[in-house]
């Protein structure tokens, strides 16, 4: 027996998942877990599956589409570990838990290499096998850096993810464009608070109580994209700004895990630039 997930979107309608169960028994398939979600307000509609059994992809996925309303999407995925690439800076604690957790078999990944402009964390790098490669933005135009990292990702096949450790470089139109939906960030605040850069200072300077994390996928609006998880502790007027970055540092660590961790899955949609996560 195999295993699937599978990803709906569509217009609301009344009966869709009278309709899409019906397809589902049809092919003899079991559901092993199933959630949905209606955007009433924008008369949208999402669903979950994960079933087992065996099918005819094409023509199960015909199924499905003659049930649904014109326009709509859907995903059949067999799971299986994703193809991803960590970029990194010189900060170590987001990227040292994305390998302790991928060496601790937590994360459906492969772990493709590690690309950075540094070679600071080659050392860190090293000690779990994963390939490393230093691509020095010095003396290069911020152009030809990108093309050369693009470069470098495409030589791998099938990518999923790339997944920015805090990598302290701001990402082009084209590079963006270029793996859309597939750029996992994480940013050192509570968006869409604090946007840009240092915002611990921001934050201590405002005298707030709580700061966080926000992981998001990547646009072409800085700090912008829609929001996959969000985590915040308290802090209070004994905390000096160098603190919060203290404390922070944790907080950002597990906020982007979880978030690959939810993208590994296939537990988000995407629309509106918001997310459903399921």
């Amino acid at each position: 027996m195999s295993q699937y997930r599978v990803l709906i979107d569509a217009n609301d309608e009344k009966g869709l998942v009278h309709r899409i169960s019906t397809v589902f028994y049809n092919h003899d398939l079991n559901i092993l877990s199933n959630s949905e979600f209606v955007d009433k307000e924008n008369n949208k509609f999402f669903m979950r599956s994960v079933l087992d059994g065996e099918l005819e992809l094409r023509e199960f996925k015909k199924s499905i589409y003659d049930v649904l309303p014109k326009n709509s999407t859907v995903e059949v995925i067999e799971p299986k570990k994703k193809n991803i690439i960590i970029m990194a800076t010189k900060e170590m604690h987001a990227l040292g838990d994305i390998l302790i957790r991928h060496e601790a078999g937590e994360l459906e990944a492969n772990i493709l290499c590690v690309i950075s402009n540094y070679d600071k964390l080659e050392s860190l790098v090293g000690k779990f096998n994963i390939p490393y490669i230093t691509i020095s933005h010095e003396g290069y135009e911020r152009s030809e850096h990108e093309n050369m990292v693009m470069e470098s990702i495409d030589s791998f096949k099938d990518v999923d993810y790339i997944v920015l450790a805090k990598y302290m470089r701001i990402l082009t139109p084209r590079f963006v464009e270029a793996y859309e939906d597939k750029i996992i960030n994480i940013h050192h605040s509570f968006l869409p608070a604090f946007i840009g850069a240092n915002p611990y200072k921001q934050a201590y300077d405002r005298g707030v109580k709580i700061i966080g994390a926000t992981a998001h996928f990547v646009n072409n609006n800085l700090d912008e994209g829609p929001i996959i998880a969000q985590e915040i502790i308290h802090v209070n007027h004994t905390y000096g700004w160098r603190d919060m970055q203290r404390s922070g540092k944790d907080v950002e660590k597990i906020v982007l895990s979880r978030a690959l961790k939810l993208a590994l899955e296939d537990r988000i949609f995407v629309y509106a630039n918001k997310t459903v996560i399921f």
